[in-house]
């Protein structure tokens, strides 16, 4: 199973907004996105769903991300939103994989998504993997049990190095 986890683009600054989860991509983050979307859609990286943080610059990423053509389907799970707890998604994962899909995105946020991928692949976190924002992670995770600590990287995307 490919799983791609994918931090939201350029969001406004919190000042501006009553709380954190209503900061919006900004013009800037939401070109940038469509322009990564457009670069993944290119080299041919599809999923099967799409599933977002409930915060709305998250959110937002995830439409671009399904607008580009790469998903059909979008969901909301809490357990992307920020210090979201990675054993409530292992749960949903264990019951979703059984639906025979290949392929999976998590749209999140920083430290969060660096720290999911460190549990995925070491079995814990080490703080060591920083995930940009408009950035991907792609992991290969194992045809049964727990994916903790048995997970491969395959890929670490920057949106630099996607937009060249």
């Amino acid at each position: 199973m490919h799983l791609y986890l994918i931090r939201h683009g350029i969001a406004a600054e919190p000042e501006a907004y009553a709380t954190d989860a209503e900061r919006p991509l900004t013009k800037e983050g939401a070109n940038k996105t469509r322009k990564v979307a457009q670069r993944l859609y290119e080299i041919e990286i599809q999923f099967d769903l799409i599933l977002t943080s409930p915060l709305l610059r998250a959110t937002q990423t995830a439409q671009i991300l399904q607008t580009a053509g790469l998903s059909s389907q979008i969901a909301e799970s809490a357990a992307l939103a920020p210090s979201g707890d990675i054993h409530n998604w292992l749960e949903w994962y264990q019951q979703w994989q059984e639906t025979g899909s290949r392929s999976l995105a998590l749209v999140g946020h920083q430290p969060d998504l660096g720290n999911w991928a460190e549990t995925l692949l070491w079995g814990r976190t080490q703080d060591a993997i920083i995930l940009k924002k408009a950035g991907t992670i792609g992991l290969i995770l194992p045809e049964t049990g727990s994916p903790v600590g048995r997970s491969q990287m395959f890929c670490l995307l920057s949106p630099k190095f996607l937009l060249g």
